[in-house]
């Protein structure tokens, strides 16, 4: 059957509404315009191309094979590749900008909580209040006056800090001070995003935990390095795994209750090393694409 469209401009695309004849002409029913009649292609000539064009396929398929194979031997691996379509940091989250957000006097200020105290007593007497962390000694009342009477620095620590939060700059991490995706997880290494993130209250817990959880991470992150690219999952270093038994304490947290061993390995290898200060930034820098 013959099919028709309106030459209107105003029913182009439009269903044909009616179609009538005015002296043996068709015209629209919608705006009464000439109606023009609609080619079709003969079957036999449109069939004819499809066999030739799949027959063309056919023969160059071979070829097509092996230069996706070529061209997939040439093409870098896969996580540095993802890692060229990780979303641009802004400014809060470069590691380096967190000290110019005021990360050293929030630390100070979470490092005054772990001084110790002297409170009087009614009969004359005092007592000392303090803090301990975990795994660290009772302390007599002579190393009480002491820490009063010079209270640490933490020098050391916050440098060690600053030249980590440089070394993962260079190497694209991004760092956000925010609740990690892990529920009750001081920090996590997100390699899909290229991202570490941070419990802010980590911070208020003062320098040496801060640095203790930085390290922790930075290990992480080179354990992505080591594996391909900061985009890359993370793959055991063989660092010593031997912890103190504070520190294998908390591999019995519910929350490392349902990952693999192999993540085990992982967490054993960061929370074994994250004391010693320097070396998240020594495999961050050995094992990670720095820039300059």
């Amino acid at each position: 059957m013959a099919r028709y469209s309106c030459s209107s401009p105003c029913c182009q695309g439009l269903p044909l509404r009616l179609v009538r004849r005015r002296h043996g002409r068709h015209r629209c029913g919608r705006c009464g315009e000439r109606v023009q009649r609609r080619h079709r292609l003969p079957r036999g000539p449109l069939l004819a191309v499809g066999v030739v064009l799949a027959g063309l396929t056919m023969t160059a398929l071979p070829d097509l094979m092996d230069r996706a194979a070529l061209l997939a031997v040439q093409l870098e691996p896969l996580p540095p590749l993802l890692e060229r379509f990780m979303p641009a940091r802004n400014a809060r989250q470069r590691p380096r900008d967190l000290v110019a957000s005021g990360l050293v006097n929030q630390l100070a200020e979470g490092d005054r909580q772990w001084l110790p105290t002297v409170e009087p007593l009614p009969d004359g007497g005092t007592r000392y209040l303090y803090q301990r962390r975990p795994g660290d000694p009772d302390l007599s009342v002579a190393q009480l006056q002491a820490l009063i009477n010079n209270p640490p620095t933490y020098d050391a620590e916050r440098a060690s800090i600053l030249a980590l939060l440089t070394t993962l700059d260079r190497a694209g991490v991004r760092i956000v001070m925010d609740q990690p995706h892990k529920s009750g997880a001081a920090g996590e290494w997100d390699h899909n995003w290229g991202t570490l993130r941070i419990q802010p209250l980590v911070v208020a817990k003062g320098t040496v935990e801060f640095a203790k959880v930085l390290n922790h991470e930075a290990i992480h992150v080179a354990q992505s390095c080591s594996a391909g690219s900061i985009a890359a999952r993370p793959e055991p270093l063989g660092l010593p795994q031997e912890m103190a038994p504070s520190v294998a304490e908390q591999m019995r947290d519910p929350l490392y209750r349902d990952v693999s061993e192999a993540e085990k390995t992982m967490e054993r290898e960061a929370y074994a090393n994250q004391h010693q200060r320097d070396l998240g930034r020594t495999l961050v820098a050995r094992h990670c694409r720095l820039t300059q």
